[in-house]
């Protein structure tokens, strides 16, 4: 037998196999230092929302006693024996002064529900009970409003496993969004607010049914530059919103493991679809589907 070329077929092996070794050595060391550095970088967030959420509150603790205090101020003023006008002026800057507090109130409140711990309580429901529930509750709103509300309940059963007050939450920040821009709407045009069940497209993977809800207005629609930007954070068009209503719906709606879109044109009111797992969520981990409701 010749050895030679078996020797030299050695030789040119290590010579080859050691750059190669080297190179998956160096990705190797690179992919986990990656992996570190994300880490830290998650960590990071958490500490700071963490901190943020923990600010949030200690702040809204003395704002709920500076808003009392001035309700009991102006309480005071009015029974004080002093000129009149000097009197309404003194009542009137206390009361911005309630007002604002309050508002600032309302804007710690939907930061904490948007960026607080979300632990799910997902059990068995029916989705066509939950619309039908919500849609009478909101009954008396819309029609302050002068919005007439109607629930189109798709056929047969529709089981899902959601958390139904986390989920009414998330329909709820759509109607009222929906309420509030046909109320603003001179068009003249009939003022509707339509809920509506049905079967479904296949998630993604092609594997998974769906249920889909719509939240259906007839207002003035939504414009092609903002449309893309209504699930952005603190992204409002509205006097006085804080711009968390939409996000806090589209995280509800994900924890689940589903879907939110909008579908909108100027002059023509806005469709809002949510895609739901027909069974457990695709996605989420234990602890998002062990414990109560928590919002902040």
């Amino acid at each position: 037998m010749d050895w030679t070329g078996v020797l030299i077929g050695l030789a040119i092996g290590v010579v080859i196999g050691i750059p190669l070794v080297y190179l998956e050595l160096k990705r190797q060391i690179r992919r986990a230092r990656a992996a570190e550095r994300r880490a830290r970088t998650a960590e990071r967030l958490a500490e700071i929302g963490a901190m943020t959420g923990g600010l949030a509150h200690e702040i809204k603790n003395p704002l709920s006693t500076i808003g009392l205090n001035a309700q009991l101020l102006s309480e005071a003023i009015t029974d004080l024996q002093v000129d009149e006008q000097d009197k309404g002026r003194l009542v009137r800057r206390i009361d911005a002064l309630r007002r604002e507090a309050d508002r600032l109130g309302g804007i710690l409140h939907d930061f904490l529900r948007f960026a607080g711990e979300m632990k799910l309580d997902l059990r068995p429901n029916e989705l066509n009970q939950i619309i039908d529930e919500l849609a009478d509750f909101y009954l008396p709103q819309a029609e302050h409003n002068g919005v007439s509300i109607r629930a189109e309940l798709g056929a047969g059963p529709m089981p899902a496993m959601v958390d139904a007050p986390q989920l009414k939450q998330a329909l709820l920040n759509l109607m009222i969004n929906a309420t509030q821009a046909m109320a603003g709407d001179a068009s003249g045009r009939s003022k509707e607010l339509i809920l509506r069940t049905e079967s479904g497209p296949a998630f993604d993977d092609g594997n998974e049914p769906s249920w889909r809800i719509h939240v259906i207005d007839t207002g003035p629609g939504i414009p092609a530059e903002t449309r893309d930007q209504v699930f952005t954070p603190y992204f409002t068009t509205k006097s006085g919103g804080t711009g968390l209503g939409l996000p806090t719906t589209r995280r509800i709606v994900e924890e689940h493991g589903g879907v939110i879109a909008v579908h909108s044109e100027p002059g023509t009111g806005s469709d809002f679809t949510i895609d739901l797992p027909r069974g457990s969520p695709s996605q989420g981990t234990p602890a998002q589907t062990d414990g109560t409701n928590e919002s902040s």
